[in-house]
């Protein structure tokens, strides 16, 4: 597990799951042995059920934990929110793995077509099935639609995909 997290890492996890405020959030929490939304609320300025709703993302992930008490006065439960620092790593894999998936779908959709492109800024490029319905025109501009060299994109998704499985040791 990471004995050492850094706060860049902490930061883009953070952002990745909550933008700024999540930043914010994290920062408090993470010197606290324990704290309650409110708390958070009330040193962060971000609203209550903003603090709620990125306290939960996180709790999805696993990267904070809570216990819950009941207000003696009001019967109201108080949560208690927690940082799980030996979570980050496990978050952070599983992200790489999804991203990993994505990308190896994407470079397998990319090997096996051929695109066709009117050259034309805003238009998109056109699979090969699609390209013969159209007659070799693009449905946007109505130019003519001509042999797009993917090589390029190939590469980079295959440098990126190779490079992710390293990461993840596969």
């Amino acid at each position: 597990m990471l004995s050492n997290i850094d706060d860049a890492t902490l930061v883009k996890v953070a952002e990745a799951l909550g933008e700024e405020d999540a930043v914010k959030l994290i920062g408090i929490i993470k010197n606290s042995e324990e704290t309650t939304d409110d708390e958070i609320a009330n040193k962060t300025t971000i609203r209550l059920n903003l603090v709620r709703k990125i306290l939960y993302k996180l709790y999805d992930h696993s990267l904070v934990s809570l216990r819950r008490t009941r207000d003696p006065k009001t019967g109201w439960f108080i949560f208690h929110w927690r940082f799980q620092p030996d979570q980050l790593e496990g978050f952070i894999l599983s992200q790489k793995r999804e991203v990993l998936e994505k990308l190896d779908t994407r470079l397998a959709y990319e090997k096996n077509h051929e695109f066709y492109y009117c050259c034309t800024s805003g238009c998109r490029r056109i699979p090969f099935e699609e390209a013969v319905e159209l007659v070799f025109r693009c449905s946007t501009c109505g130019k003519p639609l001509m042999h797009y060299d993917n090589d390029k994109m190939l590469n980079v998704l295959s440098k990126k995909v190779d490079q992710l499985r390293k990461e993840l040791g596969e």
